[in-house]
């Protein structure tokens, strides 16, 4: 047997749709999705085609004309002829003159390789009939943390991994989130301060809450959502504004604890806006050619915004936290925790001060995010 027919399913225990009784939850088909895109291997979503991720294809030899890109991908290869699409995360079924290898097809995905790789095409934008899979596998790469750009039915496929569109909400639901184990932990800004371990089943990122003071029942903590930024929280960057607003935050809660109340500082894996650390440092090169933040994801074909809040509020709820004072000047975290349950009694404004490298970036959220100044 091949490398291009390895038995990627049957390594999994799946059987074929119709063999139901044995067949993996829908939760357990996206987990083994994603571990597919990131080791290269073919997808098939429901009664779509075969999709082989370009990025990470195990296969280089394998060949398609047919490929699933980003809108903003293809409005960049200039396909004039592309159904209007609700964003640049949008999925666009396009064709090739000819078939392209995986290493061909690289240069089409990545827009970082469009200096080096300037003349491409020419390309076809194709009917679409199967959007819901298609939708699926763009949020499939997203998590996985890949470029959201496939061949599509690749000749050799091998055998792919199977599951279904709506398996997605399955994965994702914050239901799946339990505590995994508590600790005392005192950090330089607070001596009294307790982490809490969340785990989900479906997904490798653990995420934290940090609890500053004496947790009481009768007095709304000071709550603080924090998606983790390594750059800015561990090396300094000044491209953005994460690490300062983390230090203040911890600095706040501190105060607060030393006045007889408590905060709750909840520090989630959602790199980049939820489109991971690689895609983030893509995003970074891209921004160095002059795109602000915003639009650099959507040259990635990527969400401007991707992150959970409703995970947020499921961490809340596992810590018996009913009401909040919430410190943010970002108005859908106020509304995502409201919906799903969490009342805000109070928004505190959390600004830090600009520098030099990140202005753009603060203003692109202020202007195009929404952002409060105060």
């Amino acid at each position: 047997m091949g490398k291009a027919e390895r038995p990627h399913s049957a390594h999994y225990g799946v059987r074929s749709l119709s063999a139901s009784a044995a067949y993996p939850s829908p939760e357990r088909r996206v987990a083994q999705a994603v571990d597919a895109l990131r080791h290269g291997w073919p997808l098939r979503i429901g009664d779509g085609l075969t999709l082989l991720p370009i990025e990470t294809a195990a296969e280089r030899a394998t060949q398609s004309a047919q490929m699933l890109v980003s809108a903003a991908r293809a409005e960049t290869l200039r396909l004039g002829n592309q159904r209007a699409a609700a964003g640049g995360h949008h999925p666009v079924f396009i064709r090739a003159a000819e078939a392209l290898d995986v290493r061909a097809a690289l240069p089409i995905a990545d827009p970082a390789l469009d200096t080096a790789n300037p003349l491409k095409g020419p390309f076809k934008a194709l009917d679409l009939p199967w959007l819901a899979e298609a939708e699926a596998a763009m949020e499939l790469a997203r998590i996985a943390g890949i470029l959201p750009a496939f061949l599509v039915d690749p000749d050799p496929a091998g055998e792919p991994v199977s599951l279904e569109p709506t398996d997605l909400a399955a994965w994702s639901a914050p239901i799946n989130l339990s505590v995994a184990t508590r600790a005392h932990l005192p950090i330089a800004r607070e001596e009294e301060a307790d982490i809490i371990a969340f785990r989900s089943a479906n997904d490798m990122r653990e995420h934290v809450a940090l609890v500053l003071g004496e947790q009481t029942s009768d007095r709304p903590p000071l709550v603080r959502l924090h998606s983790e930024c390594l750059t800015g929280d561990i090396f300094g960057s000044l491209k953005c504004d994460c690490g300062p607003q983390l230090d203040a935050a911890l600095a706040a809660m501190s105060a607060e604890a030393a006045a007889g109340g408590w905060g709750v500082l909840l520090y989630m894996r959602q790199e980049g806006r939820g489109i991971g650390l690689i895609n983030k440092l893509r995003a970074y090169r891209l921004q160095d050619e002059g795109v602000d933040t915003l639009e650099a994801n959507q040259r990635l074909g990527l969400p401007e915004e991707a992150r959970d809040f409703p995970l947020a509020a499921r961490m809340l709820d596992l810590l018996a936290v009913r009401e909040v004072r919430l410190m943010t000047n970002n108005l859908e975290k106020v509304t995502a925790l409201e919906n799903a349950g969490v009342k805000v009694i109070e928004r505190v404004p959390h600004q830090l001060p600009s520098n030099p490298h990140n202005t753009r970036y603060l203003a692109t959220k202020r202007d195009r995010a929404g952002h409060l100044l105060t």
